[in-house]
């Protein structure tokens, strides 16, 4: 956790009393809470009343587009299609699943171009078709794999001309770049405390204060009766210091960032000219790829080869979705890009964040060829043999790192 965070935690952890209790101590918690929430809103450019508190992303995608569907549906029978990116979020890709194969949703999954960026001219062909049957669309704000920042502007301009309501995961967006709720014209959009420096285990959901939602799960009736449960107050209130502190010198940082990023892409592909980048372009600039993303695929080594060296050379990095980590698969946001399952598993995610400067990206660059070339005589015989083959041809080290990254 961030300073702000962490010293917010701790101040409250130790304090006692539920917000939904009308007694003095239950009283202090509930301003504890909704200090934080007025935070959260301003971060995410939203009024306070739509912010609804979640145990993470997670959680919030599985409300949100569980909770439109069964609104949406529970209206109007024929609504049974949901519009969805190829490149979700697994939150958002299986709980799409899950409705599909229990509650007889029907999903078109929304092809991406060869930079991860949804095709708009398919969306409004899809909506148009029948916008009737149209439950829901779905588009991730920015991809957590290889940084592709989605047009959602453009996204719920098509939707709202026939009053389909648009989810968007912004776990990654939010607190890396401007993000504005209001402005955007989402119905919900999904964050989570821990990508932006807070505890894990807390999220929220914003709602926005007309959309109808259908709760997940039920009890007391917290959180506008979308989402009840006991809050956590020193969770919200770690999460609230935590958005307030990232969005404090927001444009300046993704700046900072930006060019960091720049700097570490053309340092790869410098020194190994076969290594080909993921996702757009975007120099000196995030409106098109987050500030703190850069992801490769390297040709003929394992992904999961490599990132085991470095890790030794004390460089943390990712092959994709932390939420998938261990399962011997390539990457589904790859291989929608069009590339081939040999390609896709080479893949290698390196995230800068508040901490990373140019020394982390120079310590890097120190061990990345080598341990490339180790991965590479490794080769593609498999996950666990290469891994194995792997780790008898690497040296140790105690390099620094440049890998800040959770669970996403």
């Amino acid at each position: 956790m961030t300073g702000p965070a962490l010293a917010a935690f701790t101040e409250h952890l130790s304090r006692s009393g539920n917000p939904s209790s009308l007694h003095g101590s239950g009283r202090r918690a509930r301003m504890v809470v909704e200090e934080s929430r007025e935070k959260i809103a301003s971060a995410g450019g939203a009024h306070l009343s739509e912010v609804i508190f979640t145990s993470g992303g997670t959680e919030a995608d599985n409300l949100a587009v569980k909770g439109l569907y069964w609104a949406r549906h529970g209206a109007n029978s024929r609504r049974k299609r949901i519009l969805c990116s190829s490149i979700e979020h697994h939150a958002v890709q299986d709980t799409v699943e899950w409705l599909v194969a229990h509650e007889g949703a029907e999903v078109t999954w929304l092809p991406v171009d060869s930079e991860g960026l949804v095709d708009l001219e398919v969306l409004e062909r899809d909506i148009t078709a029948d916008p009737e049957t149209v439950a829901l669309i779905t588009v991730m704000w920015a991809n957590n794999e290889i940084g592709t920042v989605q047009p959602i502007d453009d996204v719920t301009r098509l939707a709202r001309r026939h009053g389909i309501p648009v989810h968007s995961d912004a776990v990654q967006a939010f607190g890396s770049i401007p993000v504005d709720f209001a402005g955007s014209g989402l119905n919900t959009m999904a964050v989570s405390a821990h990508k932006i420096g807070g505890p894990v285990g807390v999220g929220a959901l914003f709602v926005g204060r007309s959309v109808s939602l259908t709760p997940v799960q039920h009890g007391g009736g917290q959180e506008r009766d979308i989402r009840s449960g006991t809050l956590d107050t020193a969770g919200i209130a770690s999460f609230g210091a935590a958005a307030e502190a990232a969005t404090s010198d927001l444009p300046g940082e993704a700046g900072r960032l930006a060019a960091l990023r720049d700097e570490l892409i053309g340092a790869i592909q410098r020194a190994i000219p076969e290594a080909s980048l993921s996702g757009p372009e975007d120099p000196g600039g995030y409106s098109r790829r987050l500030p703190g993303n850069v992801h490769f695929t390297f040709p003929g080594c394992e992904g999961d080869s490599l990132l085991f060296l470095l890790d030794m050379a004390g460089v943390e990095s990712s092959t994709g979705s932390a939420c998938t980590a261990g399962v011997p698969r390539p990457s589904h946001v790859l291989l929608a890009m069009g590339l081939t399952e040999t390609q896709a598993r080479g893949a290698q995610r390196f995230s800068l964040g508040h901490t990373s400067t140019v020394s982390d990206v120079e310590a890097l660059m120190a061990v990345l060829p080598e341990t490339y070339a180790s991965a590479r005589k490794a080769g593609m015989a498999g996950h666990t043999s290469s891994i194995q083959t792997a780790a008898t041809i690497s040296r140790s080290g105690n390099t620094p790192g440049t890998q800040r990254q959770g669970e996403r």
